[in-house]
């Protein structure tokens, strides 16, 4: 089996994953990891050949760009507190505690090479989290904090970690030095971020066509990652700040095609690139078993006693960091998605699962010093970084659905339906205000006018029913069944012509150019 082989597999196991997972009750990325370790097992699988350096740069900034585009900057505000206690606090405190540990444990660890550890294990996988808690049906506020920690915890760990590797490579450490960079890189990184969202901005509305448009926003985040790493700047941080930059401003609200389409292209996206991420992630395990060859007792020792320290320091941070947050959060007037029980809290704690991130920084890890030496213990920390991604990744991710389900912690619907219902009521308001404005300007009959206003009204009603009062959910039921039967004489008035254009691609003197063109026209019509 070649390279290309293995990465054809790891494709098709991204889209098989996701409805066995589904059917198993378990996340996909956690079952890509469990065939990435099946495929590392057998001896006719090759070793994954891809340069440490170009892991992050190839998939995280798709995979970031997605996961922003199912949120919002408003989200993001709301839960500033707890995001930047868990995004920010939490990594310094796990990175202290990991290289305290992991010097005290291994022999002959600099401190610096400890450090470095520390940051390459600290942030929780972004993925994995929204994945696992997408599927799960977990409060709103949760999976917002999850989402907001994963996203941006990357860009406080990859600038600690950098710092940590250039004190170990190089032999010296500045605290003043490291806070300037830290500053210096999210500096950067907005800007490069804010500037290339305005400039993609400009670009999708000169581009006009659908097909252009999309092309683009799947060029856009590895520009702004490359850019912003060309710049000394995080190239994580300059993804997230360009995706919500196009999230608030970039499309038309009335440009449903683009919108369409460009959700599906990213869905597919997102789904083949988590799946080859995480199947990459159990490949590794190629690694490790090289590495620990006669030594398994004492690698296994140290990477259970970093992986207790991750899981650990997570549980001991939660607890008060919650309590804090809900204190403050009682002295504001408006709401704050936080965890507002134990239960929260604890299923908050064992969401935090390592990943890509954590994998890509292990392998990134220089193999000389400045002074020529090898750079110290690099073999044993890639092993120690493996296990604690193995360990809450498979352990936390394969049982995290089961202490959902035992905790009771769900969404909650109802909360959810009156959102629902008040979002379809402003609709409805919206389209019977432009009614009137219309009516205004324009003399329409009356038979027009109110089959106008019943279209108004049935725009709050199809999106949610209990708008109307149960005499008008009856007429709209009544209506909706006889557009059903029209849609479907419809539908197969257009199946018949879709049928014939086709053909007509195969007679002598066919131009498929013309019939596909005048097949996209019956298909645009279909969605009407």
């Amino acid at each position: 089996m070649d390279q290309l082989a293995l990465l054809f597999i790891l494709l098709l196991g991204a889209l098989l994953s996701v409805p066995i997972g589904a059917r198993l009750g378990l996340p996909a990325p956690v079952l890509m990891t469990v065939l990435g370790i099946v495929l590392a097992l057998l001896e006719f699988v090759p070793n994954v050949d891809i340069p440490p350096e170009l892991i992050l740069p190839a998939l995280l900034p798709p995979l970031l760009y997605a996961a922003v585009r199912r949120t919002s900057w408003r989200q993001f505000a709301a839960n500033k507190r707890p995001i930047f206690l868990l995004a920010v606090a939490l990594v310094f405190v796990t990175m202290t505690c990991v290289a305290a540990v992991a010097s005290a444990v291994v022999p002959g660890l600099p401190i610096a090479a400890a450090f470095a550890l520390g940051a390459l294990v600290a942030p929780p996988d972004p993925v994995a989290a929204t994945a696992v808690a997408g599927q799960l049906g977990l409060p709103r506020r949760l999976v917002s904090i999850l989402e907001g920690e994963g996203l941006f915890n990357d860009v406080t760990a990859i600038v600690l970690y950098h710092v940590a590797i250039a004190a170990a490579v190089g032999g010296t450490f500045s605290p003043w030095r490291a806070g300037l960079d830290l500053v210096l890189s999210a500096v950067v990184a907005v800007a490069v971020g804010l500037a290339l969202g305005w400039a993609t901005n400009k670009l999708l509305s000169l581009l006009g066509d659908a097909t252009l448009q999309i092309g683009l926003t799947l060029l856009v985040p590895y520009g702004s990652y490359v850019l912003a790493e060309e710049l000394h700047g995080s190239g994580v941080l300059a993804v997230l700040t360009t995706a919500m930059f196009l999230a608030e401003y970039a499309f038309d609200a009335d440009d449903v095609m683009t919108r369409l389409a460009g959700h599906t292209v990213w869905d597919v996206v997102d789904t083949l690139v988590t799946g080859v991420a995480f199947g990459l992630v159990g490949l590794e395990l190629h690694n490790a078993i090289r590495t620990a060859s006669g030594r398994w007792t004492e690698l296994l020792g140290w990477a259970a006693a970093i992986a207790g320290v991750v899981i650990l320091v997570r549980l001991v941070w939660l607890l008060p960091a919650t309590w804090l947050t809900r204190r403050l959060h009682a002295r504001r007037d408006h709401d704050e998605d936080i965890p507002m029980s134990l239960r929260e809290t604890v299923v908050m704690w064992w969401s935090g699962m390592r990943g890509v991130a954590s994998v890509a920084l292990a392998l990134a890890i220089p193999l000389k010093t400045d002074d020529g030496s090898a750079f110290p213990h690099r073999e044993e920390i890639i092993f120690v970084a493996f296990g604690v991604i193995m360990v809450t990744l498979l352990l936390q991710g394969l049982t995290l659905p089961w202490l959902v389900g035992r905790l009771g912690v769900r969404a909650d619907t109802e909360r959810e339906k009156e959102y629902e219902k008040e979002l379809a009521v402003r609709a409805a308001k919206a389209a019977k205000q432009r009614l009137r404005e219309i009516e205004s300007v324009e003399e329409l009959p009356e038979e027009l006018s109110e089959q106008m206003l019943r279209r108004a009204f049935d725009i709050g009603m199809r999106i949610s029913p209990d708008v109307g009062d149960e005499e008008r959910r009856e007429a709209q039921e009544q209506r909706a069944r006889r557009l059903k039967r029209i849609r479907r004489i419809q539908g197969e008035m257009m199946s018949a012509a879709r049928h014939e254009v086709l053909a007509a691609r195969s007679e002598p003197g066919a131009t498929p150019e013309i019939v596909d063109r005048v097949l996209r026209q019956l298909d645009v019509r279909s969605l009407r």
